[in-house]
């Protein structure tokens, strides 16, 4: 029984693997709906979430499971202080797999050592977002045909934004990939993520303060919130959180086939006027989340393609 609670947790070749089937699964989609007949997804969301959770729910249904689960934790009995170990061993009997969110690092972790089911990390505070990371490494292939050789500038909430760690966590493995890092002092990326994982495998990056100057020198720019629900000042919320607004005037500074990514929801760090600029992908990278949350759900359940 396997586990996804690190982009790590796979390796090259097995998201390569897991990239192909949700390509297919993409172009064929008639033809899993039912190889998991029978099957149940439980999603453990003790924080909000839109995206993640109910794409969570399209796959399954889309594969012919069923879901059942809770979409915020007063929902649920960790409201009267159950605890995540209790709450997944329960679920391992109702559920095959499960889908968990939570606020508190590391929570996922303990989940999937109490657990008798596949445990999905669908996010655990700033830590790790490894499924939007899979729905990324897709929506990057798919554009630019490649994952080696990019440049991938990062822009906005580097430090508390999950989704920018696990995505250069799991890029660093690629050949001629390099990073422009872009946030203001408060928000850069955490030195863990700095030493640990780009200057411990030697890969090119650089910490800017302004967007404009970058933006011609990107393959991908990866936009973020500034996620209030991460500060404990409002002032510094406030005080941060239109730090860079990308405008269409903005995009005239860009490649003509630099792609936009955002893991959503956005707030106004991309002005509605970008949206039909054809290299706005974001609303495409959260259709790509469904096809591969299918393939990952299938691949941790052991499911068989079918003909």
């Amino acid at each position: 029984m396997r586990h996804l609670l690190n982009p790590l947790d796979f390796s090259v070749e097995e998201i390569d693997d897991l990239l192909a089937l949700a390509r297919d699964i993409e172009k064929n989609l008639p033809r899993y709906a039912h190889v998991c007949d029978g099957k149940k997804l439980a999603t453990l969301f003790y924080e909000p979430s839109t995206r993640t959770r109910l794409s969570f729910e399209a796959a399954m249904m889309n594969l012919g499971g069923n879901v059942l689960g809770f979409s915020s934790a007063n929902s649920s009995s960790a409201a009267k202080g159950e605890s995540v170990a209790d709450t997944i061993r329960m679920i391992s009997c109702y559920a095959d797999i499960c889908a968990m969110r939570h606020p508190k690092e590391g929570s996922a972790f303990v989940a999937a050592q109490k657990a008798e089911i596949p445990v999905i990390n669908a996010g655990d505070g700033g830590h790790q977002h490894p499924t939007q990371t899979l729905t990324d490494l897709m929506t990057i292939r798919s554009l630019k045909g490649r994952l080696d050789n990019l440049t991938i500038g990062l822009c906005g909430d580097l430090k508390f934004g999950r989704t920018v760690h696990s995505l250069i966590s799991a890029m660093v493995r690629y050949p001629g990939v390099k990073f422009v890092l872009i946030s203001p002092p408060e928000l850069r990326i955490p030195d863990s993520i700095r030493e640990d994982v780009l200057e411990a495998n030697n890969i090119p990056f650089e910490e800017v303060g302004n967007l404009d100057d970058a933006l011609g020198s990107m393959d991908i720019l990866y936009m973020t919130r500034v996620q209030k629900e991460r500060f404990f000042n409002e002032e510094d919320y406030i005080r941060l959180k239109d730090c860079y607004i990308l405008t269409r005037k903005k995009m005239k500074l860009a490649k003509p086939d630099m792609y936009i990514l955002h893991p959503l929801p956005r707030v106004n760090e991309i002005s509605v006027e970008v949206d039909d600029d054809p290299r706005a992908a974001y609303f495409k990278q959260a259709q790509y989340g469904v096809y591969v949350r299918m393939a990952l759900i299938m691949t941790l359940l052991e499911v068989e393609k079918p003909c």
